[in-house]
């Protein structure tokens, strides 16, 4: 049923168990795992002067993939690991119509309410606009 499933990373704490789900559903599917992340230049504008911040946002990123990458070896995935630069639900979407991607497995941070109106979600987005199916992973407790 897949045979491209991405897994698009921020490499923040939650992720583990976000790339659980993903290694699982593409051990299932024999499918190959797709780990992106992306570098969000809509932070801070690309200039000679953020360069720096934009390098250590990448090798963050860059660790992220990689032990993700490592974890689906260990299981026997095929994996590809990808680090881009921009708005990342753009960039998530493009990545999955370049690769033919079958389902992307992505995580929620659990936001509610304000902080989610204002913050925007980029699995919101990811959902509302994705071609193909999203399985959402909570990745904080939800908020009551």
């Amino acid at each position: 049923m897949y045979e491209n499933i991405l897994l698009p990373t921020d490499g923040s704490d939650g992720t583990a168990g976000v790339a659980e789900h993903a290694v699982h559903v593409a051990r299932l599917a024999g499918a190959t795992l797709h780990i992106l992340h992306v570098v969000d230049t809509s932070v801070v504008p690309l200039d000679a002067h953020s360069r720096g911040i934009y390098d250590e946002m990448e090798a963050t990123g860059r660790e992220s993939v990689e032990k993700i990458r490592d974890r689906a070896l260990d299981v026997g995935i095929d994996s590809v690991t990808t680090i881009r630069q921009g708005t990342p639900f753009r960039e998530i979407l493009d990545y999955a119509e370049e690769n033919e991607v079958d389902l992307v497995v992505i995580g929620t941070h659990g936001r509610t309410g304000l902080q989610r109106t204002v913050l925007g979600s980029v699995a919101e987005r990811v959902v509302r606009l994705s071609d193909v199916p999203v399985l959402t992973v909570r990745t904080a407790p939800h908020e009551r």
